[in-house]
């Protein structure tokens, strides 16, 4: 018994099928009649298509039922005959392929692209109408497409879960590659719909293989949620009274890898495609073992890390797969270019909507990586896991969580490391962590089973495939480990030496804690250009002349400059912008010496790490266009 719609996308690509009313064009059935009432005068021509699909690989079978709704049936004087279409067309797929393939439920949209002439109403009425006659009827999933317009995908998706737990595939056609119709950012409309209950989501008609590989350009791979393509075979001509199209099967066959690189996980096609077409794509991905591989945009620009596409797929087994996440660390970006880290401090409650609006802003002035603490200062925060997990789903931003020795014992931190990996969570800082009696909880106890030094050891152990235990695990794990660094010390020759251990135990990069003298951003660089690995120095923006006077005479590792403590004595109103411009002197001299820049954000106000981070990106473009 073959598993259900949702397991098996998580298996392999599936295969889809090919286009239905331009096949029965070809076949010789004329233009201009509604293809969808074929279910109940041509059955058996219904049937013989499906078969022919399900013969040449497709694992996918849509219903003939694309535009069987009552708004578009009344067109030819149908509508009373919605329901009987639309169960017919689920009889007709079903007895033609029986459980070789699943039966997937077309949906088309009611307004299409033309426009907003269809009452809202009338809309909802539609599919409650038709989605409900193919839940009834049997179907393995639903297949919304060939939407234009975010809103009416997401009123028919609501409608679907109100009455379904269903599998959904959600796709869209659309023309810039860029947003839907309606203006919306590709990544926002995915995002939104992944959040209302869509199990796979991408693109169909309107495009070729081409147009559609360029839209998927713009969605990020770790959205976390399947992609889907049914390209057009091309873009369609008109020749001696026919319609023809003229992308051939060969290059749906090596689209259909590049699509399988980039992450679809049904792949089909759209207008023009044909059984041939379905079957280039079933020959391509036979033996394919899915893997997340990236594309190189059109628009790339020169020294901006880019991802590469046409590769050659893995076959199971062959001891040759790519690696997993093919996407540039931390590491690589900041040895070629100004590296920026944020960090942004979990909620001490159960709201989190600041903080992710603040992440969302960081995302948009190009932080690279959103970092947060592990109940930093003692202090109980919500957990980073869950809220690393969040910002690669909801924002798409790289999330750096940080590691403390204090709360957890050796199981536990093996277990946490376990479970940043199966969330494809791979950037992490190990740090020892402040002692929990000096926390909100001063009854909890402090573990520290392990040493920050033994800690990125077991963690790197884990790149290895071995376990704290020393016995092997079933794959190895992808951790990019980070160090903390203090350079607030009298003896900074032994604090580079502590860091030279950090080193040896496998630590891949360097952060280090708020750094208030320019001079001493000199001095760092000068003692630390011996060792191998990058480092971030930090940079925290003072908020007001009483967190200046906190920081350095209550917070561990932080030390303010006379001239900067001054600057900041007494402010209040204008506190946080002085505290911006000093953020941004040291910023000056920090870029000259180190291509790693980590800023810390205080209470929340992430105005100021935006526009330091605005600051660094500007400043970097001015220093490598040598103005």
């Amino acid at each position: 018994m073959k598993p259900d719609l949702r397991t098996a996308l998580a298996l392999k690509p599936l295969v889809g099928d090919g286009a239905m009313a331009t096949y029965l064009y070809q076949l010789g059935l004329p233009v201009g009649v509604s293809f969808e009432e074929f279910n109940l005068l041509k059955p058996d021509v219904i049937a013989e298509v499906h078969r022919r699909y399900a013969a040449a690989g497709a694992e996918i079978i849509e219903t003939n039922t694309y535009s069987a709704q009552q708004n578009k049936l009344a067109k030819y004087g149908l509508e009373k005959k919605t329901e009987e279409i639309n169960a017919a067309g689920v009889a007709i797929a079903r007895k033609a392929v029986g459980q070789d393939a699943y039966v997937v439920g077309s949906i088309g949209a009611v307004r299409g692209g033309a426009g907003k002439n269809v009452r809202t109403a009338i809309v909802k009425r539609d599919f409650e109408e038709q989605i409900g006659v193919l839940l009834g009827s049997g179907v393995d999933g639903l297949l919304l497409e060939t939407f234009f317009d975010l809103e009416e995908l997401s009123l028919a998706l609501s409608i679907i879960r109100k009455q379904s737990d269903i599998s959904v595939i959600c796709q869209f056609a659309v023309e810039d590659a860029q947003r839907t119709h309606d203006g919306i950012p590709l990544p926002e409309a995915f995002r939104r719909l992944k959040g209302e209950g869509a199990d796979v989501i991408g693109f169909n008609c309107r495009s070729g293989p081409n147009g559609i590989l360029r839209a998927l350009e713009t969605i990020p791979r770790d959205l976390g949620v399947p992609l889907s393509v049914f390209p057009n075979a091309g873009i369609p001509d008109y020749v001696d009274g026919q319609v023809i199209y003229s992308a051939t099967p060969e290059y749906f066959a090596s689209s259909a890898i590049k699509f399988a690189n980039a992450g679809a996980r049904v792949i089909g096609g759209c207008c023009g495609t044909t059984p041939e077409h379905i079957s280039a794509i079933a020959g391509a991905l036979k033996g394919y073992a899915p893997v997340v591989q990236p594309i190189i945009p059109e628009d790339a620009q020169p020294g901006k890390p880019v991802e590469v596409v046409d590769v050659q797929p893995a076959v199971a087994g062959d001891g040759n797969e790519p690696p997993q996440d093919a996407e540039p660390s931390i590491v690589d970006l900041v040895r070629q270019r100004h590296t920026v880290i944020v960090e942004l401090d979990p909620p001490r409650d159960l709201d989190i909507s600041k903080f992710m609006a603040g992440a969302q802003a960081l995302k948009e002035a190009k932080a690279d990586a959103l970092t947060m603490a592990d109940n930093s200062l003692a202090v109980t925060r919500m957990s980073n896991m869950a809220l690393a997990a969040l910002l690669k789903e909801r924002v798409g931003i790289r999330p750096l969580a940080h590691i403390a020795c204090r709360d957890r014992n050796l199981i536990g931190t093996q277990t946490h490391m376990m479970g940043f990996d199966a969330l494809g969570i791979d950037h992490v800082l190990a740090v020892t962590g402040d002692p929990a009696k000096f926390g909100d909880l001063p009854g909890s106890s402090s573990v520290y089973d392990l040493t920050s030094f033994e800690i990125i050891r077991m963690i790197k152990q884990l790149n290895d495939g071995i376990a704290f235990s020393g016995k092997p695990l079933k794959q190895k794990a992808k951790f990019v480990v980070g160090a903390a660094f203090n350079p607030n010390v009298k003896h900074l020759d032994k604090a580079v030496q502590r860091l030279e251990r950090k080193i040896s135990a496998g630590a891949d990069y360097i952060m280090t804690q708020p750094v208030y003298d320019p001079e001493l951003i000199v001095r760092v660089a000068e003692m630390t250009k011996h060792l191998s690995i990058p480092i971030f120095i930090g940079v925290f923006p003072l908020a007001s002349g009483r967190n200046a006077e906190y920081l350095h005479n209550e917070v561990p590792g932080i030390q303010l400059s006379d001239s900067v403590r001054q600057r900041m004595s007494g402010l209040e109103g204008a506190a946080r912008a002085e505290g911006v411009k000093i953020a941004e002197e040291l910023l000056d001299v920090a870029m000259e010496h180190f291509n790693g820049i980590y800023l810390m954000t205080p209470f929340m106000a992430y105005e100021m790490t935006v526009s330091l981070t605005e600051y660094v990106r500007n400043k970097s473009k001015s220093i490598h266009s040598g103005k």
